[in-house]
């Protein structure tokens, strides 16, 4: 059951605040009757919703893996006429949005769902969603810079902290450190690193909850499995994998 504002605003037929106003206005019909309640429940696959006298149909909930490329926007467009996220998937997903952010410079894991409870499970900090990326630094990253990573670093007023931070390789020109993250402030890793004097060359996100990006190539996408969003969704600490599939 679900209340019938979401289910309008679900259906692409508009956002709640203005699904309500249409409820109220008597345009809702509910199996042939009109419903001016708010809040009142429908069961979406049993009864049969109208607007105006147009039946309402649920949208197909989308759920899309994207190995964002450099040099692209976490949007669907940009009015600014950069490139976005949005413009390496199939037109008709226009209502696709992306599932938390990444910033400009940086490649790697993003979603793109159309189902907003899904986005706020893995974006929002109450859920603690971990996610790993791979950061190339300038210069040689001591052991002891990790250290303060991990206990956290004030960074232009705001508390910064990697939940692990790992070196992979050192050597005087760069270092590779892999950093998971548990909320994912704005260029949180960057500015953890800049808190230190470092600069990041290069950033990658490897890693959403449990599943990893593996061998999805640079700028192609696919959706993910029932399985996949519901390994995202719970406590299972069995990894996921997001393989490559040519689109």
């Amino acid at each position: 059951m679900v209340r019938l504002q979401k289910f309008l605003a679900d259906a692409g037929v508009a956002s709640r605040r203005a699904g309500e106003q249409i409820i109220l206005a008597g345009r809702v019909e509910v199996n042939g009757h009109v419903v001016q309640v708010l809040g009142t429940k429908i069961d979406p696959t049993r009864d049969r919703v109208t607007v105006d006298g147009v039946p309402v149909k649920p949208r197909r909930k989308l759920y899309v893996a994207v190995n964002k490329p450099r040099g692209y926007i976490c949007s669907r467009h940009d009015r600014a006429k950069r490139r976005a996220v949005g413009d390496l998937l199939p037109k008709e997903w226009d209502n696709l949005y992306p599932v938390g952010r990444l910033d400009y410079e940086s490649e790697g894991l993003i979603f793109l769902t159309n189902d907003g409870e899904f986005c706020l499970q893995l974006t929002h900090p109450r859920y603690g969603v971990r996610k790993k990326y791979l950061a190339t630094v300038e210069g040689r990253v001591e052991p002891k810079v990790l250290g303060e990573l991990i206990r956290g670093v004030v960074h232009e007023g705001e508390r910064l902290k990697a939940e692990k931070a790992r070196l992979l390789n050192a050597n005087n020109s760069h270092s590779v450190v892999e950093v998971e993250l548990a909320e994912g402030k704005n260029r949180e890793v960057r500015r953890l690193f800049e808190s230190q004097g470092l600069t990041v060359s290069h950033l990658r996100r490897t890693q959403i909850g449990r599943l990893k990006l593996a061998d999805l190539p640079v700028g192609k996408w696919r959706t993910l499995t029932e399985s996949e969003i519901k390994t995202l969704l719970s406590n299972s600490s069995r990894p996921g994998r997001v393989g490559s599939h040519e689109h």
